[in-house]
């Protein structure tokens, strides 16, 4: 790859949004894609979805749809840039080390710092930290995603069920333990690479998405253009079982503090589509 010039101090060139799964990333992600100059920030290296990515870009091989990696990080940076040159992107925990290894043997001098790799790729990069504080709530709000398919809706797209949610103590439990452990690795990660992230928190995303939005913008140091605005594209999901689903989460947890049976397990109160 041709070497990439030294970036101006000042100058945003790129961000990632750093994360795990339902914290609203795609509220904030379809937020800052309106603003019309934060980039389109997407799951551009998610693993899963970069053969498709790749397909639709027309860089894969139409007989087993191999590609280059770096032709698909070409395509990505062009995809995710709006037109005053900003790149945005969204890294969940896990995929950061994936990215950082693919990036190193296109930018040998800075395979010791993912800051570097990402720096070298992508230009200055700045980070947003996207967490939820609520744990348990987001933990319920990932089972039942991945109970039913659904993980969001907008006014253009709507996935339908392709299950009934039921709760389930135990799942639930793994599901808080591995973001937790997710949240302190992203910490860890930032920490050892020196980086100040940008913090929003999915309580006060869900509150005042714009609001959020215009102080990511500014941390940015980006502008709306005149005449413009940040609009909400996505819709709430959580409704009522979500909440009944935290509160039968909770009594369990509290029973087994107690050392007392915890009743239901899979199929236990709050259960229901």
């Amino acid at each position: 790859m041709p070497p990439v010039p030294a970036p101006d101090p000042g100058r945003t060139d790129s961000y990632l949004i750093c994360a795990t799964p339902r914290t609203g990333s795609s509220l904030l992600c379809g937020l800052l894609d309106s603003a019309g100059v934060a980039g389109h920030p997407e799951s551009w290296f998610r693993r899963q979805d970069e053969q498709a990515f790749a397909a639709r870009w027309g860089i894969a091989d139409p007989l087993d749809g191999a590609f280059d990696y770096a032709s698909y990080l070409r395509a990505a940076t062009a995809a995710g840039s709006t037109a005053n040159g900003v790149f945005a992107a969204r890294v969940m925990w896990g995929t950061m080390d994936e990215v950082t290894a693919r990036l190193a043997p296109a930018y040998p001098g800075h395979a010791g710092s993912a800051v570097g790799l990402l720096s070298a790729a992508f230009g200055r990069t700045r980070f947003v930290y996207l967490r939820r504080g609520d744990v348990v709530a987001q933990a319920v709000s990932l089972l039942r995603a991945e109970q039913t398919g659904v993980w969001l809706e907008t006014a253009d797209e709507r996935q339908e069920p392709t299950a009934q949610p039921g709760f389930d103590f135990g799942q639930v439990r793994d599901l808080v333990r591995q973001i937790e452990e997710d949240n302190a690795a992203w910490e860890a990660w930032f920490t050892a690479e020196g980086i100040r992230p940008y913090q929003v928190l999915y309580e006060d995303l869900d509150d005042d998405p714009v609001g959020i939005a215009s102080g990511v913008l500014g941390f940015l140091g980006l502008d709306l253009p005149a005449g413009r605005e940040t609009t909400v594209r996505h819709k709430r999901l959580a409704d009522e079982l979500n909440a009944r689903w935290v509160e039968s989460y909770r009594l369990h947890e509290a029973r087994e503090r107690q050392g007392r049976p915890s009743g239901a397990g899979a199929g236990g109160a709050g259960c229901g589509g």
